[in-house]
């Protein structure tokens, strides 16, 4: 049986093209690519790549200034935190949860907008494997490169999944019976017709948005299309803790909001979406729609939402 693509580079002791990440005394990376006759330099010291070259995971190599590295290779979070980049790229936290919360399973078909500097294709490669498919769309030229050369840079290679398209989702997407949209750009609700079209029932689309106008638009959007369940919608904070005798405590800094999750579910073709049972926050949709009711009707929805959209401002994305 082979080797998924790219697990060969992920075990074993290191070889020439290998990624490595040193950390020094006071806990700082440093990553390069590891050269039959390079050397390694730092402002204490330098030493020679053919050190690390056939020597285990875990070793712990000396500068010329006597200062030890540890040498290992980056784990996936460690990588896209480094890589060269054009867009600014998801945080682990949210590729995480991505992973989790849309349930990218081995084999899955997913469609992906917005690949920007290619961290979250390589989260969904790992993912779906090589026997599933990705199918990524990038609007520019200069940010679809960055992402094809992060991801074969750290895979080895082109990896039999992937197929990367420039251009507009609306006009490019072909891809049909897909398990999973993923949409990171500025306005998704604009590819809510087309994520329809590709997604299977039962299909899940998944938007990532840094903003609260641009995620109530696009709950309010999903809700007035009629192909999609009742969107939930979240955002994760990560906090590391300092750990050192009795003086245990939370880190000073933390990763706080870097964008807000939403996800909702296909609906077979021609069923429409049940009503929500819960009545909505006084003023939630305007004056005129509040009232004693436990519920509103579709028609009542659909006029309150139409008045919300005609006072929210318009996004420009130019």
């Amino acid at each position: 049986m082979s080797e998924p693509t790219g697990a060969t580079r992920r075990r074993g002791p290191f070889k020439v093209g290998d990624q490595v990440q040193l950390t020094d005394p006071k806990g700082r990376h440093y990553t390069f690519t590891l050269e039959a006759g390079k050397n390694f330099h730092t402002h204490k010291g330098a030493f020679p790549h053919d050190e690390l070259i056939g020597a285990p995971e875990g070793t712990v190599v000396r500068t010329t200034g006597n200062v030890p590295y540890l040498a290992l290779r980056p784990l996936l979070p460690d990588y896209v935190l480094s890589m060269p980049r054009g867009a600014a790229v998801i945080y682990p936290k949210d590729a995480g949860q991505i992973l989790a919360m849309a349930d990218i399973f081995a084999g899955a078909r997913v469609v992906e907008a917005g690949v920007g500097s290619g961290a979250l294709s390589t989260y969904l490669l790992r993912a779906v494997g090589d026997t599933g498919l990705l199918a990524s769309y990038e609007r520019r030229q200069d940010f679809a490169d960055i992402a094809r050369g992060n991801v074969e840079r750290y895979f080895g290679g082109s990896h039999p999944a992937w197929k990367l398209t420039v251009g507009d989702l609306q006009d490019n997407l072909v891809e049909t019976d897909v398990d999973r949209v993923i949409l990171d750009m500025l306005a998704p609700w604009e590819c809510l017709d087309v994520a329809a079209e590709a997604l299977v029932p039962g299909g899940l689309i998944c938007c990532y948005v840094a903003t609260t106008t641009q995620m109530s638009r696009t709950v309010e959007a999903l809700r007035e299309h009629g192909c999609f369940t009742e969107p939930q919608a979240w955002e994760t904070m990560v906090r590391t803790w300092h750990l050192e005798g009795l003086a245990v405590r939370p880190d000073h800094r933390m990763i706080g909001h870097t964008g807000f999750l939403l996800t909702s579910r296909r609906l077979a073709d021609g069923v429409e979406p049940p009503l929500r049972q819960r009545r909505p926050a006084k003023g939630a949709y305007g004056e005129e729609a509040d009232n004693d009711s436990p519920r509103l009707s579709l028609a009542e929805r659909a006029a309150a939402r139409a008045a919300v959209k005609a006072v929210t401002p318009v996004i420009d994305q130019d």
